[in-house]
C-alpha cells in the first residue's frame, strides 16, 4: 500500500447539491471529491486518481492536483511509482463534479488514451479533451476537443476495443439550443459517442446513441466478448423519471436498442451525480451496480443481465441504507466478481466489499477493506488478469492501492 500524507483543502460542489432531496442531500454532503492536500501536481496533492492496467502488467495512474493531469507508472503493483509525467501543460479549469475523473486506456503496445473535462464557464458548460502517448508514457500529445462542436460535454468514458480502437462516449447538450429555438423543452443531454483508428490522434464525427439522458452521471463503458461498446447511464425515462439504461453497440459506429436496467422510479428534476458501474464476466453476463432513491427502492442495487442487457434480474439490495452508501463498483476479477462501495457511520468513511464465485448468483457477507475518518474520492476496482485491487484516494491517508482480500 502506498499512503503520501496530505494536509488540508476542499473541493466541495455545494451548488449542485441544493435541489437534492433529504435523502440523497445526506448522502452526497460528506461523499464529495477527495479533498486535494495543496496546490501541487503531484499525487498527494490529488483530488480524483483513477488506476488502469497495461496489457504488460504495468499499473497507470491519472489524477488531478493544482489544475493539471499527471500520469505515472508502477511495475511493482502500485509499491512505488515512476517519477510523474504532465499530461497538460497549464493549470486549468478541471470539471470538479463528484462525477468527473480522468479517464485512461492502454493498448497492447503501450499506447495511452487519455481524456478529461474542463469547465468552461461559470454554468458548468464543459468540454472534453483528449490526448494520447505513443512513446509508453513519457510524452503526452496536446489535448484536444473531442469534438468540434461548442456545446456541453462531459462525463467522458473511454476504452480500447479488441482490434485495438478507441471507443469514446460522453454526455453532450448540442441539442439544447435548437429544441429551444423551436419554442420546446429540452431536458438533459444526448449520449454522445465517437471512435478513434490512430490510437487518439483524431475522433470520428460524433453521433447520438440516445437523447435526454440525465445530464450530470457519470458513464459506465465495457466491452462484450465479441468487441462491441456496451454503454449503462442514467436515463429520463417518461414523466422525468431518472432510473438506468442500457446500450450495447452493434460496432463502433452504430448503436443498439435501449433497454431498461431496473424501474425505480426515481423522479427528480435535479442532478443525482452518482453514476452506475458496469462489468461484463467472461460468461457474457452484464453486471451492474447503481444508485437511486427513487419511489420503489433507495439506495444501492445490484442486477445481472444473461441475454445481452435486454433483462436483468430483480434488484439486490446493498449496504446498510442507514449508513449511506454510495459510489458502488463491480469487477469480473480472474477468481471471483468483486463489489465495493463507500458507507459513512457519522464518523468514518468505511470501503465495504463483497464477492461471488458463481457468476453473481450469490455474494458473499460485507467485509470492511479500508476506512478514513476524512473525505475520499470513490473507491475503484482494477484488475491485471490476476489479482483484483482496491484503488481510493484519501485526504487523511493519502492514496492507497491494495490487493483485495480472498482474490488469489
Amino acid at each position: 500500500m502506498i499512503s503520501h500524507k496530505p494536509a488540508a483543502r476542499m473541493l466541495l460542489a455545494a451548488a449542485m447539491l441544493a435541489a437534492f432531496p433529504k435523502l440523497a442531500r445526506a448522502q452526497m454532503s460528506h461523499q464529495h471529491a477527495s479533498e486535494a492536500a495543496c496546490e501541487e501536481t503531484v499525487l498527494r496533492c490529488a483530488s480524483k486518481v483513477t488506476p488502469a492496467f497495461a496489457p504488460d502488467g504495468t499499473l497507470w495512474l491519472a489524477w488531478m492536483a493544482g489544475g493539471q493531469i499527471s500520469v505515472a507508472s508502477s511495475k511493482d503493483q502500485g509499491k512505488s511509482f515512476s517519477a510523474p509525467v504532465q499530461v497538460t501543460r497549464e493549470r486549468l479549469n478541471l470539471d470538479w463534479g463528484p462525477d468527473a475523473r480522468p479517464k485512461l486506456a492502454i493498448d497492447a503496445k503501450g499506447d495511452i488514451a487519455l481524456a478529461f473535462s474542463i469547465f468552461r464557464d461559470q454554468a458548468f458548460n464543459g468540454q472534453v479533451l483528449t490526448t494520447r502517448s505513443t512513446d509508453g508514457g513519457h510524452s503526452f500529445d496536446p489535448p484536444r476537443p473531442i469534438t468540434a462542436n461548442n456545446e456541453s460535454q462531459r462525463f467522458e468514458a473511454i476504452g480500447f476495443d479488441p482490434a485495438g480502437a478507441v471507443f469514446a462516449v460522453w454526455l453532450d447538450k448540442r441539442n439544447r439550443v435548437p429544441a429551444q429555438r423551436r419554442g420546446e423543452k429540452y431536458d438533459g443531454a444526448g449520449l454522445f459517442f465517437a471512435s478513434s483508428k490512430d490510437n487518439g490522434a483524431t475522433y470520428s464525427d460524433a453521433r447520438m446513441a440516445a437523447d435526454n439522458t440525465c445530464e450530470c452521471c457519470r458513464l459506465a463503458l465495457a466491452f462484450d466478448g465479441a468487441g462491441h461498446p456496451v454503454v449503462v447511464f442514467r436515463n429520463i425515462f417518461e414523466g422525468g423519471v431518472r432510473d438506468h439504461a442500457i446500450v450495447t453497440f452493434t460496432d463502433l459506429a452504430t448503436s443498439g436498442e435501449l433497454h431498461r436496467v431496473s424501474r425505480d422510479d426515481w423522479q427528480i428534476a435535479a442532478c443525482p451525480h452518482h453514476g452506475p458501474s458496469l462489468t461484463i464476466s467472461s460468461a457474457g453476463t452484464y453486471h451492474v451496480t447503481w444508485y437511486t432513491n427513487g419511489k420503489a427502492r433507495k439506495g444501492l442495487f445490484y442486477a445481472r443481465s444473461r441475454d445481452g442487457g435486454k433483462t436483468f434480474s430483480d434488484p439486490l439490495p446493498v449496504g446498510q441504507l442507514n449508513h449511506s452508501p454510495s459510489r458502488p463498483q463491480v469487477i469480473a476479477g480472474p477468481q471471483a466478481l468483486a463489489m465495493a462501495w463507500k458507507e459513512f457511520d457519522g464518523q468514518k468513511t468505511s470501503i465495504n466489499l463483497m464477492t461471488s464465485h458463481d457468476d453473481g448468483a450469490t455474494w458473499s457477507k460485507p467485509t470492511v477493506i479500508a476506512d478514513t475518518a476524512d473525505s475520499s474520492d470513490h473507491p475503484l476496482l482494477v484488475s491485471d488478469h490476476r489479482q483484483t485491487y482496491l484503488s481510493w484516494m484519501t485526504k487523511a491517508d493519502g492514496y492507497h492501492f491494495q490487493a483485495i482480500e480472498g482474490e488469489p
